[in-house]
C-alpha cells in the first residue's frame, strides 16, 4: 500500500510545469464554462418561475440546439485536433488553413440546421412532447433561436481555435459578456422590465439571438484588433486544396459522427423522459443544468486536455504524452470524488430554488444520487474519450467507444425502462448509467495499449 501511495504521489508531483500548463489552459475555461453553467441555471430558474410546462418547452427546443451545438463542437474539436498538434511545431499557416475550413463547414451546417427549424418546428417539439401548451410555446421559442446559430458557429470556430494556441483569456471575457447580456435582457424581455412588454418563452429566445449576435462581433473584432495568428485573411484561411481537406476531415468526421451520435442518442433519451410525463421532462432539464454547473472543471479539463496532449504529439514529445495522460486522468478523477461530495450535500440546498412540485423536486433528488455514485467513472471517461483520444488524434476509436456504449447498451435500457418495465424517470435515469462502467472497462484497455498516440500532422 505504501509503494502505491509513492508511485501516487510521484507521478502526481514530479513535474510543476504540467500544473503551471494545466492551470494556464484550464482556468480561463474553467471561469467561461461555469459562468455559462450558472447563467443557464438562472436562465433555468427565471422560466420556472413563470411554471413547469414553460420549463419543459423550452427544455425540449434546446434539445434541437443541444444536437445542433454538438455538431458543431464536434466539428471545432476534430479541427483543434489539428490546431493543437500544428501549434506544437509552430506550424502557423495550416492553423489558417484549418481555422477558414472550420468556419465553411460551422457556417454550411449551422444553415442546414436553421432552414429545417423554420420549416417544421412543430414536428421537431413534437417528437418530445405531446402536450399541445408545451408544443405551441417550444416553437414560439425554437423559430427565433434558431436564427443564431451561425453566429454560435463563427464563435465557436475561432474560440476553439483560440483555446488550442493557448490564448485562452480572449474567449473566456467575451464570452463572459455574452452570457451576462443574455442574463440581462431575459430579465427585461422574459418579464416586462424596463417598459418592455412581458414576453415569457418568446423573451427568452429574443435574449438570447442579440446575445450570440454580441458574441460574434466581440471575439472577432478583438481577434483582428490584436492582429494575432488567427486574424487571417479570407485567401490564407481558405488556401487550401482537396489533399488538405481530406486529411483533416480524415480526423474530423469521426470527432462529428462522435458527438452526432452522442447527441443523438442524448436526444433519444430525452424523447424517452419526455413521453413518461411533462413533470419527467422538466426534473430532467433542471437536473442536467445542475450536473452541468457540478462539473464544468472537469469539462475544462478536457478541453485542456486536447491542447496538452495535442501540442506534446505535434511537437514529437510521445513519452510526455502519456505521462500527461496518466497525470490528467489521476487529477480528474480525485477532483470528481470532491465533486460528488459536494453535490451529494448541496442537492437538497439548490433544488430549493426551483419553483417547481414536490414530484419534480423529488425526481431531481434521486436523479442527482445517481450521478453523485457514479460520477467518478464519468469524469473518467470524459477526459479520456473527449481530451486525451482526441488530443492523441485517436477519433476513430472514440467514436467506437461512444456509439457502441450509447446505443448498443444505453438507449436499449431506456426504452425497456420507460416502455417495457414502465418505470419512473429517476429509475430510468439509474438505468443509462450502466453504459458509463462499460464505456470506462473499453477505455482503460485502450489506454494501457498506447496505442491511442498518432502523430496526424507528421506528413502534412
Amino acid at each position: 500500500m505504501n509503494l502505491l501511495y509513492n508511485k501516487l504521489i510521484a507521478v502526481l508531483f514530479d513535474d510543476s510545469k504540467f500544473y503551471k500548463n494545466l492551470l494556464k489552459i484550464a482556468l480561463p475555461i474553467m471561469i467561461q464554462n461555469f459562468i455559462a453553467s450558472s447563467l443557464n441555471m438562472v436562465d433555468t430558474m427565471m422560466i420556472g418561475k413563470i411554471g413547469e410546462t414553460q420549463i419543459a418547452a423550452v427544455g425540449i427546443a434546446n434539445q434541437y440546439f443541444f444536437f445542433f451545438n454538438l455538431i458543431i463542437i464536434g466539428m471545432f474539436s476534430g479541427c483543434s485536433i489539428f490546431i493543437s498538434q500544428f501549434w506544437g511545431k509552430k506550424d502557423c499557416d495550416n492553423i489558417r488553413r484549418v481555422l477558414g475550413l472550420g468556419l465553411l463547414s460551422g457556417c454550411i451546417i449551422s444553415i442546414i440546421f436553421t432552414i429545417v427549424a423554420l420549416a417544421i418546428p412543430n414536428k421537431i417539439i413534437s417528437l418530445f412532447n405531446k402536450d399541445l401548451i408545451v408544443i405551441e410555446q417550444g416553437v414560439e421559442y425554437l423559430r427565433i433561436v434558431s436564427m443564431s446559430y451561425i453566429f454560435t458557429a463563427i464563435t465557436f470556430n475561432y474560440s476553439f481555435a483560440s483555446r488550442s494556441i493557448e490564448k485562452v483569456l480572449l474567449p473566456m471575457i467575451v464570452s463572459s459578456i455574452a452570457l451576462l447580456s443574455n442574463t440581462f435582457l431575459n430579465y427585461i424581455f422574459i418579464f416586462g422590465n424596463f417598459g418592455m412588454p412581458s414576453m415569457g418563452v418568446k423573451g427568452a429566445a429574443i435574449a438570447t439571438l442579440i446575445s450570440r449576435i454580441i458574441e460574434m462581433i466581440l471575439l472577432i473584432g478583438l481577434i483582428y484588433y490584436k492582429r494575432g495568428i488567427l486574424s487571417a485573411t479570407f485567401k490564407k484561411m481558405f488556401d487550401f486544396n482537396k489533399i488538405f481537406i481530406k486529411t483533416v476531415y480524415k480526423t474530423v468526421v469521426p470527432v462529428v459522427l462522435n458527438e452526432g451520435c452522442w447527441g443523438a442518442g442524448f436526444v433519444v433519451y430525452s424523447i424517452v423522459y419526455g413521453r413518461i410525463g411533462t413533470q419527467a421532462m422538466a426534473a430532467v432539464q433542471i437536473c442536467n443544468t445542475i450536473h452541468n454547473l457540478f462539473m464544468v472543471i472537469i469539462f475544462s479539463m478536457a478541453s485542456s486536455s486536447v491542447v496538452m496532449i495535442g501540442n506534446k504529439i505535434g511537437a514529437g514529445e510521445e513519452e510526455e504524452a502519456k505521462i500527461y495522460a496518466k497525470k490528467l486522468l489521476i487529477v480528474g478523477c480525485l477532483v470528481g470524488f470532491l465533486i460528488s461530495i459536494l453535490l451529494y450535500n448541496m442537492s437538497s440546498y439548490i433544488l430549493s430554488f426551483f419553483n417547481v412540485s414536490d414530484t419534480v423536486t423529488y425526481y431531481c433528488l434521486m436523479m442527482i444520487y445517481t450521478i453523485c455514485a457514479i460520477l467518478v467513472i464519468r469524469v473518467f471517461n470524459i477526459l479520456l474519450v473527449v481530451g486525451i483520444l482526441r488530443g492523441g488524434g485517436d477519433s476513430k476509436y472514440s467514436l467506437c467507444i461512444e456509439a457502441f456504449t450509447m446505443w448498443i447498451i444505453g438507449v436499449p435500457i431506456a426504452f425497456l425502462g420507460a416502455f417495457v418495465f414502465k418505470l419512473p424517470v429517476h429509475y430510468v435515469y439509474a438505468l443509462v448509467t450502466i453504459e458509463e462502467i462499460v464505456k470506462f472497462i473499453i477505455g482503460y484497455m485502450r489506454l494501457k495499449s498506447d496505442r491511442w498516440i498518432k502523430n496526424i500532422v507528421k506528413h502534412v
